[in-house]
């Protein structure tokens, strides 16, 4: 009989830049329409303002994660540059401290000394990176990734409420535009849950509440700075 488990730490990376491009893409653009729209703006300005807004949103999601995941691997880098001056300098030592970790975790001294050992042999700066820094595949710092993700989950999500403003009658373009941006969020916070292994409902409340927030904010301040076309 074969046990095994289905665990997803293993998306935490990329699902939470995915999520959060997407996510800013309906919300940011979304209320940038209905802000719009409550100047009393033409609809064509309305999708002129939308796209100006999802390209601008979409290089600002690319270029603040890749500077913010670069930093992380530059912290990463140097930290691995010490251990590995460490490691040529002081390999006994760095064993010792190996051990003494594992020691804390709870392995006798003698069984956390071999296991160190052992690792050691097989690749001692994986081994300090993965139990004295902190650093694991998974959660390795890539920036190029998240930026990647960042942005084409943005353009995504914004182009969805772009869509139904482009598609609704001026009439009816506020109260579209506000209801589909609502369901959009439910759909994205309950399908990153589900992708994760967390409650849906929690999560598809969380996020479209937070979007109607933002967008009542600024449906309100377009309405105070208004003026009639």
């Amino acid at each position: 009989m074969i046990h095994s488990e289905h665990h997803r730490s293993h998306r935490s990376g990329w699902l939470r830049a995915a999520v959060m491009g997407a996510n800013d893409g309906i919300v940011s653009t979304s209320s940038l329409i209905l802000g719009v729209a409550a100047a009393n703006t033409t609809q064509s300005a309305i999708m002129l303002a939308g796209i100006a807004g999802l390209v601008a949103g979409a290089m600002s999601m690319a270029a603040g994660e890749y500077v913010s995941v670069s930093s992380q691997a530059d912290t990463e880098n140097a930290d691995l540059d010490i251990e590995r001056k460490a490691l040529a300098e002081h390999y006994e030592l760095e064993q010792e401290e190996l051990a003494t970790i594992y020691e804390t975790r709870g392995l006798t001294p003698e069984l956390a000394r071999q296991v160190a050992e052992q690792l050691m042999s097989n690749d001692a700066l994986g081994a300090h990176a993965r139990d004295e820094i902190g650093i694991t595949e998974t959660g390795q710092a890539r920036p190029l990734q998240a930026a990647l993700s960042s942005a084409a989950t943005f353009t995504t999500g914004a182009l969805l409420p772009l869509l139904v403003a482009w598609w609704a009658p001026s009439s009816l373009l506020t109260p579209l535009v506000a209801l589909f941006s609502l369901l959009f969020l439910a759909l994205l916070g309950a399908l990153a849950a589900r992708v994760g292994g967390a409650p849906i409902w929690k999560a598809a409340a969380r996020v479209m509440f937070w979007g109607a927030l933002a967008m009542a904010l600024t449906s309100a301040i377009g309405r105070v700075f208004g003026v009639v076309a």
